[in-house]
């Protein structure tokens, strides 16, 4: 989305990054702090993630800064002084950021985001980095599990209706068309992203004519160039024959019927009728879409049993991700004022140090596997992932087309092995620490101890 045409931002934060910024402002501590953004675990049948979100991520920090009715109303609540406040009247952001593009693949462990910044920047940022990272990268990755089910078949975001609000349904439709869908049902995702826009009809408009081919003879009349004919509702037959009958109709006017759409019943079985109905008629170039409550699962099951179906709308199940509604996504300090911190909570430790990840190649150009190091650090053989972004709260590249990182998604992808991309039972892919990353850890690992737990 261009800047032009953001809404006016708002602070996005929880109460308790707050009162930790207004400790630390007391304390005295405005020091640089690194925080990592990364998702700890991997959900059910998940073996990688598609990043996504970060466009918004560093149009939120440029634009950061707490309005005068936020000051007021935090003075309302009685929990801040008068200084902090004022502090916060004059606060911007100014760090630095080092991030995986929009569009790359990932995985669980791995940092996504390195923020650098004084201790109260990075922490009042902590809730809306998590929330633009996590929401967009999960269902980015919820559409490439789709378009490996789909293979070579087209499909569209049909989630709006059903998403978790209109904000969720403009991330679905981006963040989908990162993963390699072609386009979306929501015009304003189409407005604001230039995404390309479909849509067909509801079965409402059939019923509103005294005939079903009457509907379907105004709807080719009305866009002759994008005819699109929903035939289930009442009959997907004798639906198919009368589209055959408009078709012929718009051929002698010039034109073609594009396809027809199938939301109901035994998609298999059905598939396979009207595929024939339409090639003994002489329309092989008619294609067959369907939809209704699909997902990957349906989409490969469906395919299996030798459905004939050439595009997809995938609508709910993908708008929620319905299987995987969410990621255990952490922010967490890495280093603070030169010094590197960690904590060592039971199954929520976190890795110490400014951090990068080199990615290993194959000698087929297939992924291998990655490995997280030392920011410091460099691995001939491995391409460094995290890019500098942002210096001094200014991004340092613009806005990416979205054909741009969704053509990166689908070369990345091409690169991932069958064995990772599996819809159920995938391997793990390979992510280790180098032996630099892992003497910091067990260095700050035995201070900790030394000084907190009275160990040696």
């Amino acid at each position: 989305m261009r800047a032009d045409q953001l809404p006016s931002r708002e602070i996005t934060t929880d109460l308790y990054e707050l009162t930790m910024a207004a400790s630390y402002f007391e304390q005295g501590m405005f020091a640089p702090a690194t925080f990592s953004l990364f998702v700890r675990h991997y959900p059910p049948n998940r073996s990688y993630f598609v990043s996504a979100g970060l466009d918004d991520l560093l149009d939120y920090f440029e634009s950061f800064h707490f309005q005068p009715d936020d000051l007021d109303y935090l003075e309302r609540t009685s929990l801040f002084s008068s200084k902090f406040l004022a502090f916060l009247e004059n606060l911007r952001f100014t760090g630095h950021v080092q991030a995986l593009h929009e569009g790359r693949i990932f995985f669980a462990t791995e940092p996504l985001v390195e923020i650098t910044a004084p201790l109260i920047e990075a922490q009042l940022v902590e809730t809306f980095v998590i929330n633009a990272m996590n929401f967009p990268s999960l269902i980015a990755s919820k559409a490439a599990r789709c378009l490996y089910a789909a293979g070579d078949r087209r499909l569209v975001d049909f989630s709006l209706r059903r998403t978790q609000g209109t904000d969720a349904g403009l991330k679905v439709a981006r963040a989908s068309y990162i993963g390699g869908f072609i386009g979306t049902s929501n015009v304003l995702a189409g407005k604001l992203y230039d995404l390309p826009i479909y849509g067909t009809m509801a079965h409402s408009y059939v019923e509103s004519f005294p005939h079903e081919i009457d509907a379907f003879r105004a709807f080719a009349k009305s866009f002759p160039k994008n005819t699109v004919l929903l035939i289930d509702t009442y009959d997907t037959v004798a639906g198919a024959r009368k589209a055959v009958t408009v078709a012929r109709e718009m051929r002698e006017a010039g034109h073609a019927l594009l396809a027809v759409r199938l939301d109901s019943g035994d998609l298999v079985h059905l598939s396979r009728q009207v595929r024939e109905i339409f090639d003994a008629a002489g329309l092989n170039d008619v294609r067959i879409f369907a939809s209704g409550g699909l997902d990957e699962f349906s989409i490969q099951e469906l395919l299996a049993a030798g459905a004939r179906i050439d595009a997809f709308g995938v609508g709910t199940r993908l708008g929620v991700s319905a299987d995987a509604p969410y990621l255990d996504t952490g922010y967490k300090m890495v280093e603070y004022a030169g010094r590197p911190v960690l904590k060592l909570s039971s199954g929520k430790v976190s890795l110490a140090g400014l951090k990068q990840v080199f990615r290993l190649k194959d000698d087929r150009g297939l992924f291998w596997k990655d490995l997280i190091g030392l920011r410091s650090e460099t691995v001939p053989e491995g391409e460094p992932l995290l890019q500098e972004v942002m210096k001094g709260g200014k991004r340092l590249l613009p806005s990416e087309p979205l054909d741009a990182i969704r053509k990166r998604f689908l070369e990345e992808f091409g690169r991932l092995p069958e064995t990772y991309k599996k819809l159920e039972e995938a391997e793990n892919y390979p992510v280790e620490t180098t032996p630099s990353l892992q003497a910091l850890q067990e260095e700050v690992t035995r201070e900790i101890r030394r000084k907190e737990l009275g160990g040696s």
